[in-house]
């Protein structure tokens, strides 16, 4: 794209999000009945630039095997987070938020003023979008988790040093050491899924691809040899025996071609050697894989995504689904997949093998990542509008209580920014998840989502303590020890940023909460 069409394109966006950040202000002012007017425009402008983080870190890191790995374009791969992370937000999202009262920092321990409460978020909220900025411009993946979590932890901490609360009894010490064991848990788990399910992929399709087409290509060139040797016999021979030669070619040229053709009718030595080239060739089955292997793979892969929206991305709709009916609804998805993908796979027969193996596995991408992108924009938003919410009731109610209203304006605004945020600042986390870390293909791209929404499921149901920037990592690291080009050096800043995003959003926080309570 020429200079001139991405101005366009960043003028837009950024009007954008101006005009609905506007408007959300003009519509929160009466919903907070005009109270602390300046702190609820702060507070917005905090969540909003959250937000706005949120889509160039964790957004960035969703979609950066699928614009590596040449599936998507950027501008596409934008055009997809701002359809289904927007959905995922607005649609499942939930009406309803946890003040974080307890968790890390059990705020209940401590007598907590109501705008004690506003600068506690408002600080967590403004330290972790700044510490993701930062992570952003290096190109970092982190986890927005575990920078929220941090900002909580620094201000409330501090508030409880200032009151002279005993602050270390505020922290929930077991709480914590999840987290510390999620950073080495998380890309583990998603190394290990990614390198199991990319090797039997590799193995059985792109292995079996590449042996099928290597076979005949040198039938090919043993075809165009013996042809030329024919050629050269022939015209060594004299002129009855070349007659003799050509009228039993003649006649074994027009049985040639039909299908219940007997070899022992040939006559001539030249058909005979031609049969058996063409009969090996017959006998490889050069799209046995596309026909067997990808439409399970598929098949599997879409029941996982239907899986991970059914129990994570659509649970704060209350569906009423009774898991019988939900495993149901995934066998159901699973089935028409293997059948569509088997049909589709089919009309394949006579192009490129190569190129038709790419065009399915590109298709299976796109939609894995457009299922990985609703249920991580019904999930991770909350990073951004769990403690602005929170915010809002207490300046709209004067209390704090144990759960905020979500309203939908306010979700669509931060939907908006993630997406804005994605355009802006996303480009250096997808260089540094889809070609930095390890090279993608769509076959592999394919498999890294596949493997990273798996485990954020299965990791989900069983609650262990994971982190879906990390899994994601490690999925795409699973890939590089498969292909042998993993960049272990540049894992080296990243799990460094990984294990100070805490402890640094929690110091930024103290400071932020410091200036606020001077300032208010």
């Amino acid at each position: 794209m020429n200079a001139s069409y991405i101005q366009k394109i960043n003028f837009a966006f950024a009007a954008l999000l101006i005009g609905m950040v506007g408007y959300f202000i003009f519509w929160g002012l009466g919903y907070t009945n005009h109270n602390h007017v300046m702190l609820f425009l702060l507070a917005t402008l905090f969540g909003v630039f959250m937000a706005f983080n949120i889509g160039g870190n964790d957004v960035a890191n969703s979609f950066g095997t699928s614009v590596g790995a040449g599936t998507l374009t950027i501008p596409q791969a934008l055009l997809i987070a701002a359809i289904f992370e927007v959905s995922g937000a607005v649609i499942a999202g939930g009406e309803v938020t946890d003040t974080i009262r307890k968790g890390i920092v059990d705020l209940r321990q401590m007598h907590l003023e109501p705008m004690q409460f506003v600068y506690i978020m408002m600080s967590a909220l403004l330290a972790a979008a700044l510490w993701l900025l930062f992570a952003t411009k290096k190109g970092f993946p982190v986890s927005t988790t575990h920078a929220i979590i941090g900002g909580i932890v620094g201000s409330a901490l501090c508030l409880g040093a200032i009151s002279g609360s005993d602050t270390f009894a505020l922290i929930q010490w077991g709480n914590l050491g999840e987290i510390a064991v999620s950073w080495i848990l998380s890309p583990m788990l998603g190394g290990l899924i990614s390198y199991i399910l990319f090797s039997q992929i590799k193995k059985h399709v792109l292995d079996y691809n590449t042996a099928a087409e290597e076979s005949l290509k040198t039938i090919k060139q043993e075809k165009k040899a013996y042809k030329e040797q024919h050629r050269q016999h022939f015209e060594s021979l004299d002129e009855s025996s070349k007659i003799e030669l050509a009228s039993a070619m003649a006649r074994d040229a027009q049985i040639y071609g039909e299908t219940d053709l007997d070899p022992a009718e040939l006559e001539s030595s030249y058909y005979k050697g031609l049969y058996d080239i063409d009969h090996r060739k017959s006998n490889i089955d050069a799209y046995k894989a596309l026909h067997s292997w990808v439409p399970i793979i598929a098949s599997l892969g879409g029941m996982m995504i239907a899986a991970m929206l059914i129990f994570k991305g659509l649970k704060n709709l209350h569906l009423g689904m009774s898991s019988v009916s939900s495993y149901l609804t995934i066998f159901m998805i699973g089935a028409a997949i293997w059948m569509a993908t088997f049909i589709y796979a089919k009309t394949l027969k006579r192009k490129d093998l190569n190129k038709s193996t790419f065009l399915i596995f590109s298709w299976m991408q796109v939609f894995t990542a457009a299922g990985f992108a609703f249920s991580h924009g019904a999930n991770d938003i909350a990073n951004a509008i769990g403690p602005f919410a929170a915010i809002m009731d207490v300046l709209r109610t004067g209390d704090i209580g144990t759960q905020a209203p979500v309203p939908p304006v306010a979700m669509l605004t931060f939907g908006i920014a993630l997406i804005v945020g994605l355009w802006f600042i996303g480009k250096e986390v997808i260089q540094t998840v889809g070609t930095s870390l390890a090279e993608m293909h769509p076959s592999s791209g394919f498999a890294a989502e596949l493997a990273a929404a798996s485990v954020v499921m299965l990791a989900s149901l069983m609650g262990l303590p994971v982190s879906s920037t990390h899994i994601l990592v490690g999925a795409v690291l699973g890939i590089g020890l498969v292909n042998r080009n993993a960049n272990w050096a540049l894992m080296k800043p990243i799990g460094l940023a990984w294990v100070i995003t805490l402890p640094a959003s929690a110091v930024l926080s103290i400071v932020c909460f410091l200036i606020l309570r001077t300032l208010f």
